[in-house]
C-alpha cells in the first residue's frame, strides 16, 4: 500500500501526458543548469587572460574583415589553432582566447577546406596574397578556392566607418572618441604610405601602413582584405604568453608549501 501511494504521488505519468507541464519543468531544469554554468563567469577576473599587444582593428582592417565575412571566407577557413602538436607544427602557436576578444562575431570557423588563417599575417607577401586572390591556382595548383579578382577592380566603399566603430564600442571594444572621429581618415591613411600615419600607428600599435594591392592611386577592396589578412596573428608576442596554469604555478606551489 505505501508503495502504491508513493507511486500515485510522484508518478511521471502526469508529466508525460501533459505537454505544457513537461515543458515548464524542462525550462526550469535548463534555467538552473545555465545559471550554474554561466553566472560564475561574471565573477572570474581571468576568464580571458589579458595578453599584451591586443588592440581593436584599424578601420582598414575592419573593412577587410567585413569583406572576409561578406565573401564567406569563414566557411572554408578557420581561425582557431588547437593545442595539438600537428596543428602547432603546421600553423604556429595555438590560439589564445584574447586574440578574438574584439571579434563580433568571432571567426573560429568549423571547417577547413583551406588552411587555418589565425597566424597567416606576415607569412606571405602582399604580392602573393594578391596573386592568390586573383587566381588561386597560380600559386597553389591544387587549390579549389574560387577567384576573387574583382576585389582589385572595386574601389573600397566602406561607408561611414565611424558607425562601425561606434557599434563595436557599444559592445565593449575600447575605441576612443578620437578613433571614432577619425575613422574614415584613418582608413585612407593606412593604405597610403605618403599620408604620414604616425598618429594612426600611435593609436593602433603594429598597424601596417602601405599600399597593399600595388595600386597606390586607389584604395580597393583588395587593399582592405590583404590588410586584414596581414594583421592576423601578428599582434601578440606568443613567446611571452604562458598558459594560464603556468602563469599561476608559483602561487599554487607556495600555497601548497604552507
Amino acid at each position: 500500500m505505501p508503495s502504491e501511494t508513493a507511486e500515485k504521488r510522484f508518478s511521471h505519468k502526469k508529466l508525460e501526458r501533459n505537454v505544457s507541464l513537461l515543458g515548464f519543468f524542462a525550462l526550469i531544469a535548463v534555467a538552473i543548469g545555465g545559471i550554474v554554468e554561466i553566472a560564475p563567469l561574471f565573477w572570474i577576473d581571468n576568464t580571458i587572460e589579458k595578453v599584451e599587444g591586443m588592440r581593436p582593428y584599424t578601420p582598414l582592417e575592419l573593412a577587410g574583415r567585413n569583406i572576409y565575412i561578406r565573401e564567406g571566407c569563414y566557411t572554408c577557413h578557420s581561425q582557431m589553432i588547437r593545442p595539438f602538436r600537428d596543428e602547432v607544427e603546421r600553423y604556429g602557436h595555438y590560439s589564445l582566447a584574447a586574440e578574438s576578444m574584439y571579434d563580433h562575431p568571432f571567426q573560429w570557423g568549423s571547417k577547413r577546406t583551406g588552411p587555418d588563417l589565425a597566424r597567416v599575417g606576415g607569412r606571405y607577401s602582399d604580392e602573393w596574397h594578391k596573386a592568390h586572390l586573383i587566381d588561386p591556382r597560380s600559386v597553389v595548383p591544387e587549390s579549389i578556392m574560387p577567384p576573387y579578382a574583382f576585389l582589385a577592380d572595386r574601389d573600397l566603399e566602406a561607408g561611414d566607418m565611424a558607425r562601425d566603430l561606434t557599434a563595436l564600442y557599444r559592445v565593449g571594444v575600447p575605441y576612443t572618441k578620437t578613433d571614432i572621429a577619425r575613422a574614415n581618415e584613418d582608413l585612407r591613411a593606412q593604405a597610403d604610405p605618403n599620408a604620414g600615419a604616425g598618429d594612426l600607428v600611435k593609436r593602433y600599435p603594429k598597424a601596417q601602413v602601405r599600399d597593399f594591392d600595388g595600386d597606390p592611386a586607389r584604395v580597393t577592396e583588395m587593399d582592405a582584405l590583404i590588410a586584414y589578412l596581414q594583421m592576423l596573428g601578428t599582434l601578440v608576442d606568443v613567446e611571452k604568453a604562458a598558459p594560464q596554469e603556468q602563469a599561476h604555478a608559483p602561487a599554487a606551489v607556495s600555497g601548497a608549501a604552507r
